[in-house]
């Protein structure tokens, strides 16, 4: 019998990743709302597949992958969010996620990523060249995002959409002095002006 766990804070979507699995036979479908009830479902259910989303509350979905890679729990992953696959994909891939489906697109994506992570194989978008598709500006811009680590990342975007630092320590568990260090650092390996602009940074890349 199937079984699966599904991770959104967001009950609607929940509702509705439930409604694709359904019918791709799942008998035995789990729920959780934030990224600290991912491990322990695991292991109390076991599930053969677990349809993740990147933004949640408690521990986001890249830091959720990189523990269910280290905990060597068998587990399928199947990332299913609202984040910008050009930067997320590839830390996806890296962190052990067999497949990455935007939720931008029509759920029939998720239908097919399902059937074919179920089946053994993965199921990831074929991302544009960037010697084709992006100008100079947005190639660099690319490039100084892809060599931030995955809790910089993070905490731009937190920061990016106007969340305080004590807020962000808070939901990431760590020091109000840790976040403003890794503010500052943002700041000089985005190469932007100051924190204001990370905003605008965010922005334009499709990061918010």
């Amino acid at each position: 019998m199937k079984s699966v766990l599904i991770v959104d804070d967001h009950p609607v979507v929940r509702a509705a990743v439930k409604i694709v699995l359904v019918q791709e036979g799942f008998k035995q479908i789990y729920e959780a709302a934030s990224g600290n009830e991912v491990l322990p479902k695991i292991r109390e259910h076991m599930p053969d597949l677990v349809v993740l989303d990147l933004v949640m509350p408690s521990l986001d979905g890249l830091t959720v992958l990189a523990r269910i890679k280290t905990s060597g729990v068998p587990c399928r992953v199947l990332v299913f969010t609202s984040l910008e696959p050009m930067f997320y994909q590839d830390r996806c891939i890296h962190a052990g996620a067999a497949s990455y489906v935007a939720k931008t697109n029509d759920l029939q994506h998720l239908h097919k990523a399902v059937q074919a992570v179920m089946a053994g194989y993965t199921y990831f978008a074929q991302l544009p060249s960037a010697s084709v598709s992006l100008n100079s500006m947005q190639l660099s811009e690319k490039q100084l995002i892809d060599k931030l680590s995955d809790r910089e990342l993070t905490i731009f975007q937190h920061l990016a959409r106007g969340i305080s630092n004590k807020a962000i320590a808070e939901i990431m568990h760590l020091s109000h002095k840790t976040v403003s260090t890794y503010k500052t650092r943002l700041v000089g390996k985005l190469n932007v002006e100051s924190a204001v602009y990370l905003r605008d940074f965010a922005k334009r890349n499709h990061l918010i």
